[in-house]
């Protein structure tokens, strides 16, 4: 990679020889501005407002423009001359924790390179005493004609520098903030919870820039000569007042269905819609099944059965009449052997007592 820089990291007494390397690069697709009608490129020059000619690099300097408008010019020798210790020094000046580094003030990332052979041992020292004491450097340091802050931390075997923007550049957010009391319930913040744990974490290298992709593939098609089909656009809800625990809940289940959990819920939910519920009506009597087939089968049997079955119950009724009578026939009998019975033993007192009376 090409160096941006080169000077060297000043820690206390020390002193260690560096390049800058850019530590990030652009991805981003740029495009041209043409002439509509003639599919022409349209260039920007740079014209003096006074002859109203064009104007080369080799001859535009530096000014600056008073509150009247008066320009003071200031050259490169002025900048040259000015008690700037840190021209070409990364100087170190303190050692924080990370935690107090507010990531508003965070700018452009560099990589140090050690620069030569006898540079290789402090830049080891430095690195290692930034692992072992878990904390960022603060330093000082000047790129592109001013004096700007960096952070200076260790990225895998490497020390890696981060612009800084200075504490009065960091604007405070006045106006910002939701206008009145807002109030948020358990249950919503249980369900956010919920959310977050469902989404878990991710896999950074994993991301990419969709977009740049699509307009690449655009690009290709166009240059090709292929139709183009529009994209379907998605409702972003903008402006639409939602139901923030409906939300949430499907968001849940739209989360655990993305990463196949169970317990999802079915098909189409998590779809943000609102699922009509109906209460079920209670009844006074026990629902009865609907007839299966097998179940009307087995009715039409036993109903089958139960036809034969009746002249043999009619026997059995004939049976049990005979039976009664012949029972009552016994009872009779014996109700008439008892009597003459009785009457025998009455005719026997009567002839003795008369034997009796005529002695």
């Amino acid at each position: 990679m090409r160096s941006i820089w080169n000077g060297a990291i000043s820690f206390g007494l020390v002193s260690i020889p560096i390049k800058l390397v850019n530590a990030t690069e652009n991805h981003s697709i740029h495009f041209r501005q043409i002439h509509l009608a003639d599919g022409g490129r349209i260039r920007y020059r740079k014209v003096c407002e006074l002859d109203e000619e064009e104007v080369q690099g080799g001859e535009i300097g530096k000014a600056y423009e008073d509150a009247d408008g008066t320009m003071i010019p200031i050259t490169d020798e002025d900048l040259a001359q000015l008690p700037l210790p840190t021209a070409k020094t990364i100087e170190i000046v303190a050692f924080v924790p990370a935690d107090q580094i507010d990531p508003l003030q965070m700018d452009a990332a560099y990589y140090l390179s050690a620069n030569g052979v006898p540079a290789a041992k402090p830049y080891t020292l430095l690195r290692e005493a930034l692992k072992r004491s878990n904390k960022v450097a603060v330093a000082k340091y000047a790129l592109r004609g001013r004096e700007r802050l960096g952070m200076l931390r260790v990225v895998d075997d490497v020390i890696a520098m981060h612009g800084l923007l200075w504490p009065d550049e960091i604007r405070a957010p006045e106006g910002v903030a939701p206008d009145g009391d807002v109030t948020v319930r358990d249950a919503e913040l249980d369900l956010a919870d919920a959310l977050m744990d469902t989404l878990g974490e991710v896999d950074m290298d994993s991301l990419h820039d969709d977009y740049r992709e699509a307009v690449e593939e655009l690009i290709a098609a166009k240059a090709s000569g292929e139709t183009v089909r529009p994209a379907e656009s998605g409702d972003a809800g903008g402006g639409k007042v939602i139901d923030l625990i409906a939300a949430l809940e499907n968001s849940v289940q739209a989360a655990k269905k993305s990463r196949g959990e169970e317990g999802a819920g079915a098909e189409g939910e998590g779809d943000g819609e609102m699922a009509d519920v109906h209460p079920i009506k209670k009844t006074s009597g026990k629902s009865s099944p609907q007839p299966t087939k097998k179940s009307t089968a087995a009715a039409k049997k036993s109903t089958a059965a139960a036809r034969k079955s009746t002249p043999k119950s009619t026997g059995a009724k004939k049976s049990t009449s005979t039976t009664k009578k012949s029972t009552a026939k016994k009872t009779a009998t014996k109700k008439q052997t008892s009597s003459s019975s009785g009457s025998g033993s009455g005719t026997k007192k009567t002839a003795s007592s008369r034997r009796r009376t005529s002695a």
